[in-house]
């Protein structure tokens, strides 16, 4: 197949590239959805939705389902990937396997690497080269709404004002904003840390703390987001925008979280492979936030609500003593830094 003018694949069919696949081929851009599991491929094409992770969405008629990432790359001039953020250096080889690195790639994949805690963008340049076009797309979005139509807005960074430019003029409209900026570090530490907080809000409301321990904790949480954000090299003014504070207050809000009613379940006293299950889909704050304390340790930067969320998940902490470890630190003013 020729390459189409415009035309980009979106890999990992889930209920985020199910969304953002739709959304492309609603704005006309020739799109291509595909994922490692040719079967679930299969009963989208068949069934025109996506039951197990988006039901009741209509895929568009112009959304092409495609089960050969041959012909994907082939077609495609641009990659949008929306994969959990363990198998994201996998795909990467994948795709650096078929297609070289001749494509421009984007991602809406948010955590760290696990086991070396590297930025998803440090994994691009390892796998695809330094000098690649790149991009990340975050903010606050839940799949379900943006695939509904319902009004959003998002950040996208990218090293390539150009290749910016051309995303944005495909996945904006009038139900969609796209802003964008530079700093890709920002981004991608405010998309992955809001994770781990998200379970912190959930715990905090399982055991019925209410409103004003939410947006304590909300606040504070920022606090931790911005501190290790700009010492990995993030500008402080991004996280005070749609990529921090408005993903923040989305994911710990709202019960479309997977990992707010993760915490949730674990404060009423579910077991974390209990509320996994129950969850049905990946909940990405368990692995992020073992790679937060890891990076956070290594350059020393504290992260109170982080560390206890880490010690409620792999030590065995019940939440209560977690929230009581909180509080019974000692007095400090409030600090910015």
């Amino acid at each position: 197949m020729q390459p189409l003018r415009n035309a980009i694949a979106v890999i990992g069919a889930g209920s985020w590239g199910t969304a953002l696949a739709v959304l492309l081929a609603r704005n006309g851009v020739p799109t291509f959805l595909w994922s490692r599991e040719p079967e679930h491929l299969a009963q989208i094409a068949a069934m025109r939705s996506n039951p197990q992770f988006l039901p009741n969405i209509e895929i568009p008629a112009s959304l092409r389902i495609e089960p050969d990432l041959g012909t994907v790359f082939n077609a495609a001039q641009d990659i949008l990937l929306a994969v959990p953020s363990e198998g994201f250096r996998q795909t990467l080889e994948q795709i650096a396997a078929h297609a070289g690195k001749t494509q421009r790639l984007a991602w809406a994949t948010k955590g760290f690497e696990p086991g070396s805690g590297k930025l998803l963008h440090e994994v691009a340049g390892e796998v695809l080269g330094r000098d690649a076009p790149c991009a990340v797309l975050s903010g606050p979005t839940f799949a379900r709404e943006v695939a509904a139509g319902l009004p959003t807005a998002v950040t996208l960074a990218a090293n390539d004002s150009g290749f910016a430019e051309q995303l944005v003029s495909r996945l904006h409209n009038e139900r969609f904003r796209v802003y964008t900026t530079g700093d890709i570090v920002g981004v991608e530490v405010g998309g992955a840390v809001k994770n781990a907080l998200a379970i912190a809000a959930g715990i905090a409301d399982g055991l019925g703390f209410g409103a004003n321990t939410r947006a304590a904790l909300v606040t504070r949480g920022l606090m931790e987001i911005t501190r290790l954000g700009v010492a990995l090299g993030g500008m402080r003014e991004t996280f005070m925008g749609l990529a921090g504070l408005g993903d923040l207050v989305l994911t710990c809000t709202d019960d479309q979280s997977r990992n707010r009613r993760l915490g949730l379940a674990l404060a009423q006293g579910e077991t974390l492979a209990d509320a996994v299950k129950q969850i049905g889909q990946v909940v990405e704050g368990i692995q992020t936030v073992r790679e937060v304390m890891m990076v956070a340790q290594r350059i020393n930067i504290d992260m109170p609500i982080c560390e206890q969320v880490y010690a409620v998940i792999y030590g065995g902490v019940e939440p209560l003593v977690a929230v009581q470890t909180l509080l019974a630190r000692a007095q400090k003013p409030e600090s910015y830094d």
